[in-house]
Parts: structure tokens; sequence; C-alpha cells
């Protein structure tokens, strides 16, 4: 199984942690042996959470503008946004269940990176626009598109894999959000044929098709 960047420390440490109690369990005495294998089991089954969360699959890349995030779509509206302008944006929620690596949905170069500090309230809510996130503008060849990785109420951190600079081709990974939360993608409307996903639709990211572009 292939693991994300930025998540085998966290599963090399709980797989410690783990021994440790498990070895301990040994020496201590049978009052309080059965509390120690009790916590042993319980950061055994922490430690493969940790290792299905942080899996990181090969996909084969989609046509047209990609998925970014793998969950379920809860938002799709227009918008007029000032680094995009006339846009629509997809928001997709990522359970904790998902991969949560994140993937470039089309072909292009970071001209901007952005992190924005902020609160922790449940990426499924509005409020949660006020979250802490990056903020990845792109340019492609039907403009600019914005990418906002927003971090949730267990999700603290935001690990971006580029750089402002950085060409990256469509499907290639761009950062990972830990452990629940959501992306907003805003696609410019002139190039767009059609969007071709719907609410509460599934996707992957890299490997789903959101949107098809004018030839």
């Amino acid at each position: 199984m292939k693991i994300a960047k930025g998540g085998l420390y966290w599963i090399i440490t709980s797989f410690l942690i783990t021994l440790f109690f498990i070895a301990l369990a040994f020496f201590v005495g049978s009052q309080i042996k059965a509390i120690i294998q009790f916590i042993s089991v319980l950061l055994l089954l922490i430690s493969f959470l940790l290792l299905i969360f942080f899996r990181d699959p090969d996909r084969k890349t989609g046509n047209g503008i990609v998925s970014v995030a793998d969950g379920t779509i809860r938002e799709i509206s227009n918008e007029d946004d000032k680094d995009v302008g006339k846009c629509t944006k997809i928001s997709v929620f990522m359970n904790i269940h998902n991969v949560h690596v994140n993937r470039m949905p089309l072909d292009g170069k970071i001209i901007g990176i952005t992190h924005h500090n902020g609160s922790h309230v449940p990426a499924f809510k509005k409020e949660s626009e006020r979250n802490e996130k990056v903020v990845l503008l792109l340019q492609t060849k039907i403009g600019s598109i914005k990418i906002i990785q927003i971090a949730g109420t267990i999700a603290r951190r935001i690990v971006s894999y580029v750089r402002q600079g950085d060409e990256i081709k469509k499907g290639e990974r761009i950062g990972i959000i830990r452990l629940g939360s959501r992306v907003d993608v805003y696609i410019p409307n002139k190039d767009i044929k059609s969007i071709i996903v719907k609410v509460n639709d599934k996707v992957k990211a890299g490997e789903d098709t959101i949107a098809e572009i004018n030839d």
C-alpha cells in the first residue's frame, strides 16, 4: 500500500506507541493488565485506521477537468470571483474514509499559494469558509482556476506538495488535508462545455471528470 507524503511519521509513531503498551502488558500486575490490554487494542485499531487514512493509490487520470478531491459533491453554484471572474464553484466534502490526497484538475502553473489561519468548525457548514485554509491559484489553458483546501473540526493541518511557480500536470498530487475536510474548486465559465456532476455524486480525485471543456 502506497502511503501519502506527510503520513508515514504519524503511522510509525502510532505503531511504536502501540508496541510499547503491548510490551508493558507483560510486566504489570494483574489488576491493571486488563486496562493496558484494552488500551493496546484501541491503539492498534487507531494505527490501522491511520494506515487506511493515509493511503495514496495511483490513479488513471480522467478526461476534461477532473475532481481535486475524493468525496461527495456538496455544492455547485455560480460565482463572480475576484481572481477567476464568472465561474462555477464545486465543493467536495471528504469523510474520514476517503483518500485525502488532492490532485491537479487540469495542466497548469501554480501562480499563487496562500495559507490563511482560521477556526475549525465542521467543514460541511457554511461557517467553514472562515476555517484554516490554503488557496491555490492556477494558470491553465482555460484561464485561472482557484482551489481552496479547507480544514475541518479534526483536520488541523494542510500539507502542500507544490510551490509557487511549479508547473503541474493534471492528476498529479498537490497536497493533503489531514482527517476530514473540504475542497472548493472555481472553474471559469467561458470555456466550459458542461458540468457533468451533480450534488451528492461521489467522485475520486484525478480520476473522475467534473466538467467538460470546449475543444
